[in-house]
């Protein structure tokens, strides 16, 4: 039975990040971590290719693997009004999964074991955790690990009071003349037809004049059909005007938007990270920042030899503040469209990208509490107030 200092479990973003960092550290002895990877083989729970997207100030460490890049932005209100502005001091970024891993794979070192195995169980220790899986053939497969690190969902998810979904479905079109300006993406156009309670937009990310990225993105309680995604992109694409397109590829994906709190501890030798370990930050999806600041958390801690515990990479007053906002949405006490619509339009986009992904200061943040729904927000607030004294006083 093979031993490992580490072993991660899954190959996305939260996997690959992590190990990309351990494969450069070494334990307090000066001795490189030997580290396993496990994906499970090729086959059905072989997850999709699909595209991060992120953004941050320029030079970040994956900026050689960049399938695009984009320094303006802009957002569309429900009314067809445009507001547009440089994303500085931020860059909006994709990558594409397939480059990422083959990178982490190339890179990994003779420390870094990538072993195609579908994890069955953990089994956790005083000092050791031992992970159960199967191999290629179906072969049972057992390892050792000082320390375990889960990104795949947890099961049962975490309940909170507000659970809303970001699910999308996107078209990689080409069109047979110029359409797109490569230099400037759409980051939300909220012209689509709205929900009850939640929003709808879509965005565009230009690849190059005749490549782009369309997505058709809902905040909402459930999930659509395929053929319901199918229809809203089509649609979505008429609006923009667009010549007949070619869909060369498509991505899908649902992204948990809950106020619900993630521990990033399972064990004494088992962590969570990731979307699983409270790596999203719940009022936006956004995760792939976060991801990084908790990967290079745990690497920190294990080349100080201290115990690995992912940290949560949002502040509690964002996420207290995310639970307002979720709430406000689900309940239908705001206008999601107006409220993305005029949250940019009121602020430089850099303050208003800092501030969704918990870069920003707290006078910031309360100048823009108050460009939004004042009144709803604070009902929603007390709201949020007085449900949380009832539990206390339930227990």
């Amino acid at each position: 039975m093979a031993d490992y200092d580490v072993a991660i479990i899954g190959g996305g973003a939260a996997g690959l990040t992590l190990t990309h960092l351990l494969g450069g550290v070494n334990d307090r002895g000066g001795r490189p971590l030997r580290v396993a990877l496990l994906e499970p083989p090729p086959g059905p729970h072989t997850p999709p290719a699909r595209t991060w997207c992120f953004w941050e100030p320029d030079g970040g460490p994956w900026d050689g693997l960049l399938a695009a890049r984009w320094e303006h932005l802009s957002v569309i209100g429900p009314d067809g009004t445009g507001h547009s502005s440089p994303a500085a001091p931020y860059v909006y970024k994709m990558l594409r999964s397939v480059d990422v891993a083959a990178h982490v794979r190339a890179l990994a070192g003779p420390h870094v074991d990538p072993l195609p195995l579908l994890v069955t169980g953990i089994e956790d220790g005083a000092e050791r955790a031992v992970v159960e899986a199967c191999g290629p053939g179906g072969a049972r497969e057992r390892l050792t690990a000082s320390w375990v690190f889960d990104s795949r969902p947890p099961s049962p998810p975490p309940r909170g009071r507000t659970h809303l979904l970001q699910h999308f479905r996107g078209w990689f079109v080409r069109t047979a003349s110029d359409a797109f300006d490569p230099g400037a993406a759409v980051l939300m156009d909220l012209r689509p037809p709205q929900p009850p309670a939640g929003v709808a937009f879509g965005y565009v990310l230009p690849l190059s004049r005749r490549e782009a990225l369309v997505e058709y993105t809902e905040f909402g309680p459930a999930v659509l059909t395929v053929a319901e995604y199918e229809r809203a992109l089509a649609d979505y694409c008429a609006l923009l005007g667009l010549p007949e397109v070619e869909v060369t590829a498509t991505e899908q994906g649902v992204i948990p938007m809950t106020d619900a709190p993630f521990r990033p501890r399972a064990g004494r030798r088992v962590f969570r990270v990731g979307t699983a370990g409270g790596a999203t930050r719940p009022s936006t999806g956004y995760t792939f920042s976060g991801v990084g600041r908790q990967a290079a958390a745990v690497a920190r801690a294990l080349e100080e030899g201290r115990v690995p515990v992912p940290p949560v990479p949002h502040r509690r007053r964002h996420l207290a503040m995310d639970a307002v906002m979720l709430r406000a949405l689900d309940t239908g006490r705001i206008r999601g469209a107006e409220f993305f619509a005029g949250l940019f339009a009121a602020h430089p986009f850099g303050d208003v990208l800092a501030f969704l992904d918990g870069g920003s200061g707290l006078g910031r943040e309360l100048a823009m509490g108050l460009s939004t729904p004042v009144g709803a927000m604070s009902l929603t607030s007390l709201d949020q107030v007085w449900y949380a004294l009832r539990g206390r006083r339930r227990r």
